[in-house]
């Protein structure tokens, strides 16, 4: 192919935008293939790219000692638009990045049509692309069209694996009792965009949670469809009834953990938490964190104003549930996302195994520069292991522990973090000398393992414009 040929992206979501961005970036044409409004989703609900239908936060924003925060910092460093528009429409949130979400997709949006290479093309590609599309990245997500999806079952003969994902909902901030309620970040920990008062926190005691389990577990929801039976759950995103289905004390030390949120009302922490961040720029609306489910919404209504604080809650939007699939893989494409199969085909994005906002527009990234690469006649290697970019990467394309030699034994959905670099050992001084206790070795690990990670994305970054 020429540089006057256009490259494709099916899909316009995170993965999809960041991918032509860098192909653009790159100097070359490339087209834009999103479906929507032509034919929309079960989850979406407006014709912008990269729109958000899940949570408004991209996780922990801190580099030097969260795996998704260095992931972040990476990303901004390769020249992401993911990032640059998750930084232009930040939101308080603590030691997170939240963005509005409409402000987040219309920036997007607007930068991509505004690219003299770029073209966004509306309409459903229909099974698999035309034979003259000479490179395409396919990054449709966890809600590819069917007939896409069995075009690609078809080529591969293995299929994709399914899990289903779960919304949480959002309520009106008017309707939070705030006398109840009251603003703390853990820790008082403030972010990219925070003053350490960044969540609204709603305090149960013993009794009331006690009293909330028992509603989540009895409450009415949501059924299966006969296609659906089998599809199990990622673990990232487990529903609230399902958490609390695996025993009475989960919810307590995961979601609704009360650690490091001091009731002014009492001076202490509370025995559960239920915490709510803020969805959009006016802080009109806000969702409840980690709160995604399959209730039913009028069971949803009736359970969730149990909360204290939430009794007269009114929701913007109430919880639901979509059916997610992605490939195996390490088994199906090789260290440049291509499908072995097809090597004219390459994918990203949550289609890959990845999972996350930030870790999907990542695998978009590499996409688009692997395939602008191929295209100007210069392969690029993928970022080293010790980056995230690169163990992300390494792990979805070949990482994934093996029961034999015929492939990965389970692969499934994973978040980037520190546990798929190669390991690095505890430091057991400061850098002054002193001797570090056990918590504080673990931290200072992750901060070397930061400070390398930068070193080497910059060493791979450089050696790319060369």
């Amino acid at each position: 192919m020429t540089k006057e040929t256009p490259l494709h992206v099916i899909g316009g979501g995170l993965a999809g935008s960041e991918a032509a961005w860098q192909i653009a970036s790159a100097g070359l044409p490339v087209v834009v293939h999103e479906m929507r409004p032509v034919r929309m989703t079960e989850a979406h609900q407006t014709q912008s790219l990269a729109e958000l239908v899940c949570s408004n936060s991209f996780r922990s924003d801190d580099w030097a000692n969260n795996a998704v925060g260095l992931l972040h910092e990476e990303m901004r460093r390769a020249g992401s638009l993911i990032m640059a528009a998750g930084d232009a429409h930040k939101l308080p949130a603590g030691g997170a990045l939240a963005v509005d979400r409409d402000g987040f997709a219309g920036e997007v949006t607007a930068r991509l049509e505004a690219h003299p290479l770029v073209t966004i093309a509306r309409g459903e590609v229909a099974g698999l692309p035309p034979a003259d599309w000479e490179s395409v990245i396919i990054a449709t997500g966890p809600l590819t069209s069917p007939a896409l999806s069995t075009a690609i079952a078809g080529l591969t003969g293995e299929g994709e694996l399914a899990f289903f994902d779960a919304i949480a909902p959002i309520v009106h901030i008017h309707s939070v009792d705030e006398s109840i309620a009251w603003r703390q970040s853990r820790y008082g920990k403030t972010g990219p965009a925070g003053t350490g008062a960044d969540y609204l926190n709603c305090p149960m005691s013993k009794d009331e949670y006690e009293a909330f389990v028992d509603a989540l577990l009895a409450g009415e929801k949501t059924s299966f469809k006969e296609w659906e039976a089998n599809t199990p759950y990622f673990d990232g995103c487990l529903p609230i009834e399902v958490m609390a289905e695996r025993g009475r004390e989960t919810l307590r030390f995961g979601p609704m953990k009360p650690v490091g949120l001091d009731d002014p009302r009492t001076g202490r922490w509370p025995y559960a938490v239920v915490q709510l961040r803020q969805d959009n720029a006016l802080g009109t609306l806000w969702n409840m964190v980690g709160f995604q489910t399959k209730l039913r919404h009028a069971e949803q209504t009736r359970i969730f104003r149990m909360i204290p604080g939430l009794q007269n809650a009114e929701f913007a939007r109430l919880g639901g549930l979509h059916r997610n699939t992605f490939l195996n893989s390490p088994r199906l494409l090789d260290s440049q996302l291509r499908l072995k199969a097809m090597p004219r085909l390459r994918f990203a994005g949550q289609i890959t195994g990845v999972e996350g906002y930030v870790e999907s527009a990542a695998i978009g990234l590499l996409a688009g520069r692997f395939a602008a690469a191929e295209c100007l006649g210069a392969p690029l290697t993928p970022p080293p292991p010790t980056t995230a970019l690169g163990a992300l990467i390494a792990h979805i394309t070949g990482g994934h522990v093996e029961a034999s030699g015929e492939g990965p034994r389970s692969f499934q959905p994973m978040n980037i973090n520190f546990g798929l670099f190669p390991p690095m050992e505890e430091p057991r001084t400061d850098a002054e000398g002193k001797r570090l206790k056990g918590k504080e070795r673990g931290a200072a690990r992750k901060r070397l393992m930061a400070e390398r990670a930068l070193a080497d994305i910059g060493g791979w970054l450089q050696a790319s414009a060369s």
